[in-house]
């Protein structure tokens, strides 16, 4: 991986997801970017202000500096409202990233998540990133967002990770550094989005590769 691009639904679900496979990798060269893709005001401003989405992105962009990440960009699709929006507009929108950032890897949102804009954003990158001959990307992988992928379980619905990312107690030490600036989201154990959350999943990964901690993910796509 030389050159990986996070789509994230939400600010957030980015290190979540994969906050510690981003600072792994920017640690030894790769350029990261992560693209949030929609705006909660835009979808349902009677219950996300202005003044909050201003908060999370600016926690953000706080996050983001502590794993390295070379670009971050913010978009405004409108959550939480995704469903009524075309999805050719999805699909164009994450091209046009894929253009400009030209990456090898993109990490995405699983289609196994409860909330329908994470199903929307994984169906509208799977479409873009298609292996055409305009397209670079040899991987795509889809991660597991802390409450989101778990309580989204149902028949032929559960997350069922064939990649796991290795991580050090530095990578997590790190992805727990980063979502501790985003304190409008982070929640108390047991809740899924908390320190202990993230240690809790990240065990348990490990162990499923014989290691202390890990990332898993499903493959999407690989070309190698």
């Amino acid at each position: 991986m030389k050159k990986i691009l996070v789509l994230a639904p939400h600010a957030d679900d980015e290190v979540l997801g994969c906050g510690g496979t981003i600072y792994k990798y920017s640690k030894i060269g790769c350029q990261v970017s992560v693209a949030v893709l929609t705006n909660a005001n835009i979808g349902a401003e009677e219950l996300f202000s202005k003044n909050l989405i201003k908060k999370i992105r600016n926690e953000a962009s706080e996050a983001n500096k502590i794993l390295n990440v070379k670009n971050l960009m913010f978009y405004d699709l409108p959550a939480p409202r995704l469903d009524q929006y075309p999805i050719y507009k999805v699909a164009n929108l994450i091209q046009e990233i894929l253009k400009k950032i030209k990456p090898d890897t993109i990490f995405i949102p699983s289609e196994k998540d409860m909330h329908i804009d994470h199903k929307i954003i994984n169906q509208s990158a799977m479409i873009a990133a298609r292996p055409t001959n305009s397209n670079i990307i040899k991987r795509v992988f889809a991660y597991e967002t802390l409450s989101e992928t778990h309580w989204g379980i149902g028949f032929n619905n559960t997350f069922s990770p064939n990649y796991f990312e290795k991580l050090s107690n530095q990578n997590i030490k790190f992805k727990k550094k980063s979502f501790l600036k985003y304190k409008s989201q982070i929640k108390r154990f047991p809740h899924p989005r908390s320190l202990k959350g993230i240690d809790t999943l990240a065990n348990f990964r490990g162990m499923q590769i014989g290691s202390e901690y890990a990332e898993a993910f499903e493959v999407k796509l690989n070309l190698n």
